[in-house]
C-alpha cells in the first residue's frame, strides 16, 4: 500500500456485542445443517455466546430473502447469514432458483443497510456441495459467518457519515 493514502477500515472478527441472524434453508439439508454447524462454529470460535444468535429454517433456499428481510427489519440483529444448497438438476430451475436467491438476498442488504453474507452454495453436483460444507474454514457457513462478522463490525466501528 502506498504510504501517502489512508488505510482503510477494516471490520475485525469480534462478535462481542453484536447480534446476528441465521436463515438457513430445509431444502438439501444434509449439506444445509452441515453449513449450520459450520456458521455456527464461526460465530462461537469469535466470541458469539448464547442469546446473540436467531436462526430461522425455511423450506427451500427461495424462500431465504423473505426471512433474510424479516430478520434485517428487525432491529434485533446486525447482520444476516443466508445458507442453503441449490445442486444442478436436468431442468433450468437450477438457474432460476440460484439468481433469484442471489439477487433476492442482495436487495436485501442494500433495502436495510445490514449486511447479508451469502452461504448459498450453487453445485453442480452433491459431491461438490459436501466438499464445500465440510469441517474446518473450508465450510462456506463458517465463511459466510466470518464475512457477516466482518461487515457486522465494520459497520459498527466505521458509521456511514
Amino acid at each position: 500500500m502506498r504510504p501517502d493514502l489512508p488505510a482503510p477500515v477494516r471490520g475485525s472478527l469480534d462478535a462481542r456485542g453484536l447480534r446476528f441472524g441465521i436463515v438457513v434453508s430445509r431444502f438439501n439439508e444434509t449439506i444445509t445443517q452441515r453449513l449450520y454447524a459450520g456458521a455456527l462454529d464461526a460465530l462461537t470460535k469469535y466470541g458469539a455466546e448464547e442469546g446473540q444468535v436467531v436462526a430461522l429454517q425455511v423450506p427451500g433456499a427461495f424462500e431465504l430473502p423473505v426471512a433474510a428481510l424479516r430478520l434485517a427489519r428487525s432491529g434485533r440483529v446486525h447482520a444476516v447469514v443466508a445458507l442453503g444448497a441449490v445442486i444442478r438438476g436436468e431442468t433450468p430451475h437450477f438457474q432460476f432458483v440460484a439468481e433469484g436467491v442471489t439477487v433476492g438476498l442482495t436487495h436485501v442488504a442494500l433495502l436495510t443497510g445490514v449486511p447479508v453474507a451469502l452461504g448459498v452454495l450453487t453445485c453442480d453436483t452433491v459431491a461438490q456441495a459436501e466438499a464445500r460444507a465440510g469441517a474446518g474454514a473450508a465450510n462456506k457457513g463458517y465463511e459466510a459467518a466470518c464475512a457477516a462478522l466482518e461487515m457486522a463490525r465494520l459497520f459498527r466501528e466505521a458509521p456511514a457519515p
